[in-house]
């Protein structure tokens, strides 16, 4: 295992942090950094920018527009731009439905739908889970009844992350009850236009509307937007959860909260506190283990050996150290970091508290909206069951 970086390797990353401190608006870099709210324009303006160089899709083959970089450029383009205050980019598109339209979707459905994802243009949305079916995914319910030369769909999905801005949405859904519930799941694209399509909001703790409810009702789909086989889904979902997951991971975030939380803990006096640097020791050491082990699946794919089967793995840790990170800020800022007016912190102010730093108010609602990543995604219980059966045997 060779985990240490080749000198065309580390001119690549030269590359690439130089391109970006060129081209990302400096008023984005500093939301990202103080975890203020990125609007629509925010992250797809970014996600544009990208397109227009065409690394948006930085993880494709050069075969349908992407720089076809190895996965090693690929992880220093991750950390570079996450080190540099990049909003994360949406996966939906280019990391998630993308690889699923190259790997099984037809010439036609890669010609129609690949471009815009690549531009940034076009912005997609997840219909997986269900009000009855999240971690397990195989008992969804939303039908799709096949009606000619196109599906009807009548059912719900629901934690739609970002739905409310979505053109169209990549869909699991029940074309048939015969035999095993894997068996009769199809993998089905949704223009989230048409008629019948509702999307309603929910309301996170913290009062911010980044998840919703999707409702279809006698929703039309063409039959042309099946990817792949009818009943065939399941298959084609797995292949979409294992990016899903490793995407989850975002080590570089870590490491770029964890900075942070350093610089939070040094303004608020508790950066000399010897048990508390303790805990800030302990979240380094395991970000530096997690990134080792993005590091072996890399030089495991890169070698020519069998990629490890750790995505599961990779969630797990990934998730913990996020919700870790979250719970250590506020902790470094402790009252101070508990008000939290959304309206007034969009514009600027955030009240008068003596001795408390304006920086400290988003920390609330970050620490609350981390509670969510040992749950989505397949839940960290159902993770490590997986893990166990796949890696441990």
């Amino acid at each position: 295992m060779d985990l240490s970086f080749t000198p065309e390797e580390q001119q690549f990353r030269e590359e690439i942090r130089a391109w970006v401190k060129d081209h990302l608006p400096k008023e984005i870099s500093h939301k990202v950094h103080n975890a203020l709210e990125l609007t629509r324009d925010d992250m797809q303006g970014w996600a544009k920018i990208l397109g227009k160089k065409g690394w948006l899709g930085y993880g494709w083959p050069k075969e349908f527009g992407g720089p076809g970089w190895t996965a090693i450029q690929r992880h220093l383009f991750e950390e570079e731009t996450a080190l540099a205050g990049a909003p994360r980019i949406i996966p939906f598109g280019p990391v998630m439905v993308a690889p699923v339209i190259m790997a099984f979707g037809n010439a036609e459905q890669q010609k129609r739908f690949l471009p815009g994802i690549a531009s940034g243009e076009v912005w997609w949305s997840q219909g997986y889970s269900e009000p009855g079916s999240g971690s397990d995914l195989a008992s969804v319910k939303t039908k799709a009844e096949r009606k000619g030369d196109k599906y009807i769909v009548n059912g719900q999905k629901t934690w739609t992350t970002l739905g409310q801005y979505g053109d169209w949405m990549f869909n699991l859904v029940r074309t048939s009850n015969e035999g095993k519930p894997q068996t009769g799941i199809s993998f089905l694209l949704l223009d989230m236009k048409s008629p019948g399509v509702t999307v309603r909001p929910i309301k996170l703790l913290d009062g911010s509307h980044e998840v919703n409810e999707v409702f279809f009702d006698n929703v039309e789909v063409p039959a042309e937007n099946l990817i792949g086989e009818e009943n065939k889904g399941w298959t084609y979902a797995k292949h979409l959860l294992s990016h899903e997951r490793t995407n989850i991971a975002d080590v570089n975030r870590a490491k770029r909260e964890l900075e942070r939380l350093k610089r939070i803990a040094k303004s608020e006096g508790v950066y000399d506190d010897q048990r508390f640097r303790d805990e800030i020791a302990k979240l380094e050491v395991d970000i530096v283990a997690l990134e080792m082990m993005v590091l072996r699946v890399l030089s495991a794919a890169t070698s020519g050996k069998n990629s490890l089967d750790v995505a599961g793995l990779l969630k797990i840790r990934g998730s913990e150290i996020q919700q870790r990170y979250s719970e250590l800020m506020m902790l470094a800022g402790g009252a101070y970091s508990l008000p939290l007016i959304r309206e007034a912190m969009e514009a600027g102010w955030q009240g008068d508290f003596p001795g408390g730093n304006p920086a400290l108010a988003p920390l609330a609602s970050t620490f609350f909206n981390m509670r969510k990543t040992t749950i989505y995604g397949g839940s960290n219980e159902v993770q490590r069951n997986i893990v166990a059966q796949t890696v441990l045997g």
